[in-house]
Parts: structure tokens; sequence; C-alpha cells
């Protein structure tokens, strides 16, 4: 379910910078975690998912590489 108050266009973000891909998955992630209810503990699948719609990567299973660089990225945008 998208919420109707974000959007982005995807044909830009190819020829943006890579913050700017970030800020948008950041501010997208954070909407689908207040979709949520607020509820800790997905951040990760959060910011997967928000990755996946942002620049159309299918979400992998997640590996704990992988589960360490979303959390680095994370951190790194707050």
């Amino acid at each position: 379910m998208r919420d109707s108050n974000f959007t982005f266009q995807t044909t830009n973000l190819d020829q943006g910078s890579q913050e700017l891909t970030e800020e948008y998955i950041r501010q997208r992630a954070y909407q689908i975690f207040e979709q949520r209810g607020r509820q800790d503990g997905h951040d990760v699948e959060d910011w997967l998912q928000a990755e996946s719609e942002i620049v159309g990567k299918k979400p992998a299973p997640v590996e704990e590489s992988k589960k360490k660089q979303a959390r680095a990225l994370i951190a790194s945008a707050a």
C-alpha cells in the first residue's frame, strides 16, 4: 500500500546522486514504519522494501552482511 503523499520520479534517480537516492529511501522506509504502527524491529525490512520501490531492486533473502550494511546506511542517514 502506497501513501498518496509520497511521490518520486524513478527516471531522475538514475541521474541523481547517491545521497539523494538514499534520502528518498530513508523517507519511504520511515513511511513504511509509520504505516505498520511504529513497530520496532523491522528497520532492515523497511529499508529493503523502500529500496526496492525506489530503485526497482527486487528484495532478496536478507543475509547477515546485508543486514549490517542496511543498518549502517540507516544510522548514517539519521
